[in-house]
């Protein structure tokens, strides 16, 4: 079976605007990213919907709470068809041994989130006291230690992720843009680039899915990925 290596980032409240999005899609160029927005406004049903069109699921609800409640999230989501879902690397190593054994049991890949693509180094200051690299580094040895199947990461850390994880570990990478944007995306890199530095797969929202053409520009994004 086609595993793609594009993501796209499925963002949206409203039931007829992604449906006509997913009608311009090819399940066999890409995953769909269901993050919070999506989850909270269409629920599990919409869930079955996507899976139902032939497409792998990429649930990003980046759980991070007490380990039991983690894991009865996940367990949750058994008969949903996820493909991989996302937890707080900062929820640390009891809730994501409990996240891993609950994702095992609905098989779906565990992914744990480092650190989100919008922080600045001011931010990591502010929040961690360290900079960015630093506390990703941290985040990562302990995804390391509790043998994680993936993590999310920038396409700029991606050389800490294969140095600290190896190469064996999924790298999702948010962040890829092809020209400079205004949106809140700070660490980007292009396609072609991310793959080469080692990412497994690539989440691409609005280049997607605001293109004017969204099939097309899907295309030249899985071409440039695959090159």
């Amino acid at each position: 079976m086609i595993d793609p290596k594009i993501i796209v980032a499925l963002d949206t409240y409203n039931l007829d605007e992604a449906n006509l999005i997913l009608d311009q899609l090819d399940s066999n160029l890409c995953k769909i990213k269901i993050g919070s927005v999506v989850f909270n406004s269409l629920g599990k049903s919409f869930l079955q919907s996507v899976s139902e069109r032939g497409f792998k699921i990429f649930l990003d609800l980046k759980l991070h709470d007490i380990p039991n409640t983690v894991q009865e999230t996940i367990l949750g989501f058994s008969g949903c068809s996820i493909d991989m879902l996302t937890v707080h690397l900062s929820g640390g190593e009891k809730m994501l041994e409990k996240a891993l054994l609950a994702a095992q049991r609905i098989d779906a890949k565990l992914i744990g989130v480092s650190l989100l693509t919008s922080l600045e180094e001011s931010d990591s200051t502010d929040l961690f006291n360290s900079n960015i690299n630093n506390q990703i580094i941290r985040l990562f040895m302990v995804a390391k230690k509790i043998n994680i199947d993936g993590i999310v990461c920038s396409p700029l850390e991606l050389d800490i992720a294969n140095s600290v994880l190896g190469s064996h570990v999924l790298k999702v990478t948010p962040g890829i843009r092809e020209t400079s944007s205004n949106d809140d995306q700070a660490r980007t890199m292009g396609a072609k680039n991310a793959i080469k530095k080692g990412a497994s797969f690539l989440v691409i929202g609005r280049p997607i899915t605001q293109a004017e053409n969204i099939s097309l520009a899907l295309k030249n994004f899985s071409s440039l990925s695959n090159e």
